[in-house]
């Protein structure tokens, strides 16, 4: 209803010729203001100069025409507020039953394609909570891009080659003589983890000593990447995460992407070479800086197959192009996208969402993080610990462009100060009433009269569900898993406050009935909710 109303405003504004202006609608935080209410008058006044008064009885005198509102009325300094018509309110509160698991889904999105690049973390170690943020995020905003009619490819992007990955292999090598009782000195800046110990364990426990004149590090380095992928496939089962594809930086090499990147990039005088590497000339591109793409090592800097990578994106015809990326790459992805768009590519596809780090904090103390000194707390690990539903609920509660600190205390709260157990409580409990009815034959499957439902704690709830599918066309219009999250917690708020001041199966049967009705419209709203963030509904807690 809030998208209805913003439509007949801005429908009003222009039959009466004012300036095109955002419009803001509000639920009031008092609901004998209304059930919606907007400020466009106010904002309106110092463009028309008109007084906001003026301007609010002109769009009122539009409004009270319409069939959707029972009333209209004009407060304080020029709010206009406006109650819901009763068989609107019904019709719409009807639709979430008959739609039930469609419930709040659009089609604007049909047919086309929508790929998401998310994770992306190099198989040098398992996933850290680092990456959990990066992971949850890329796959609720895959599940949003879902609910509004897209198909989504999952992609995960990785580099198996390079520095990072010969110091694994030496790094396993070594421990792998260790344990075959062979000293040798551990590579400088080499991984220290636990893990690294269990790889060579692993890998002793199946080729025994026959590897211990291996010169080749590629077969230490080549098995720990399999066994650290089995790690990170199993962590994000865990966590309900799919992905469809797992791209290879390695292919680029082999393929002459990089080189071809390199071409073009000279034949429009993109490039020149300084002191034996190879730079973007971005500064002719209004980017403030050039950057060297391939060192005089000859090796290539990670911005140079980035650029290859995605130009793979919009080769493949996606019609969305979403980056997952974590602070880090704040300073690196406007070169990759300018030259995407140098190239003529159409760069208004893509979208780069970064999010901010976490810390992990136990007893007020941040746990450090660093998967070489193996000073981390693993994805797994946090799971295992406080599970996988508070772990997706936690990294999507907060904006992405924020910090967030997860607190361990409260994640393993099972009260109210868990959002996610005061939400999936309001789910379980809703169930729970259910069920009673069943057992007691009390009919809920059609909405009689929406009369037995006037309280004001009926209406709030009534208002605030069927609000459902515009909260998901904005997360979807906004990037924003938070939209959904905030939109679930003042739900299940209103549920607990109305549960505790009402009782729902009482001695009249009709009203009953009704309130039966509502709470099961409200489960089927909660449950879609959740769904999209991709968290388990409880029945039973």
């Amino acid at each position: 209803m809030k998208n209805k109303f913003k439509k007949d405003i801005i429908t009003i504004l222009n039959n009466l010729q004012y300036p095109k202006i955002d419009v803001n609608v509000q639920t009031p935080k008092q609901l004998e203001h209304g059930d919606l209410t907007t400020n466009i008058a106010m904002v309106l006044a110092k463009k028309a100069k008109k007084s906001p008064q003026e301007i609010a009885n002109e769009i009122i005198k539009k409004l009270e025409i319409l069939d959707d509102y029972k009333s209209v009325s004009l407060a304080g300094p020029g709010f206009i507020n406006v109650k819901i018509n009763n068989n609107k309110l019904h019709d719409s509160l009807t639709e979430v039953f008959i739609k039930d698991n469609n419930y709040g889904r659009h089609n604007f999105g049909k047919s086309k394609k929508a790929l998401v690049e998310f994770v992306s973390a190099n198989p040098t170690g398992p996933l850290t909570v680092a990456h959990g943020r990066g992971a949850i995020i890329g796959d609720t905003i895959s599940r949003i891009l879902e609910w509004n009619g897209y198909i989504v490819d999952r992609e995960y992007y990785f580099n198996n080659a390079g520095r990072q990955m010969r110091k694994l292999g030496e790094s396993v090598k070594a421990r792998y003589l260790n344990n075959c009782n062979i000293e040798t000195d551990f590579p400088k800046e080499g991984y220290q983890g636990e893990y690294i110990n269990d790889i060579s364990l692993s890998f002793k426990s199946k080729y025994g000593d026959n590897h211990i004149n291996e010169d080749e590090i590629d077969v230490f380095k080549n098995y720990a990447e399999s066994e650290i992928f089995k790690d990170i496939k199993s962590t994000l089962k865990t966590l309900e995460i799919k992905f469809d594809n797992f791209f290879n930086e390695d292919d680029l090499y082999k393929n002459n992407s990089i080189e071809k990147i390199i071409s073009d990039l000279e034949k429009l005088n993109l490039v020149y070479k300084k002191d034996g590497a190879t730079w973007f000339a971005g500064t002719k591109v209004k980017r403030p800086v050039d950057r060297v793409l391939i060192k005089s090592t000859g090796e290539p800097t990670y911005r140079l197959p980035d650029m290859a990578y995605h130009r793979t994106k919009f080769d493949r015809n996606y019609d969305k192009i979403i980056d997952i990326f974590g602070a880090d790459h704040m300073d690196a992805y406007p070169d990759v996208i300018e030259v995407m768009n140098q190239l003529n590519y159409d760069t208004n596809k893509i979208e780069v969402l970064i999010h901010q780090f976490v810390t992990i904090t136990e007893n007020n103390q941040p746990i450090k993080m660093s998967t070489r000194k193996a000073n981390f707390t693993t994805l797994q690990e946090l799971c295992d610990e406080v599970g996988s539903d508070v772990v997706r609920y936690f990294f999507i509660m907060r904006s992405i462009n924020t910090h967030l600190n997860f607190e361990l205390e409260i994640a393993k709260d099972h009260s109210d100060a868990n959002p996610i157990f005061y939400l999936q409580y309001a789910h379980a409990r809703i169930c729970t009433i259910l069920k009673r009815a069943k057992l007691e034959k009390i009919s809920f499957d059609e909405l009689k009269d929406l009369k037995n439902l006037e309280s004001n704690l009926e209406n709030q709830l009534i208002v605030k569900m069927i609000n459902f599918p515009e909260v998901i066309k904005s997360s979807f219009l906004k990037m924003d898993p938070q939209i959904i999250s905030n939109y679930l917690e003042d739900l299940a708020a209103k549920f607990h406050k109305y549960y505790s001041k009402t009782k729902i199966i009482n001695n009249n049967l009709e009203i009953t009935s009704s309130r039966l009705f509502l709470i099961n419209c409200l489960r089927i709203v909660i449950r879609n909710g959740l769904s999209v963030l991709g968290i388990d509904a409880k029945e039973r807690m």
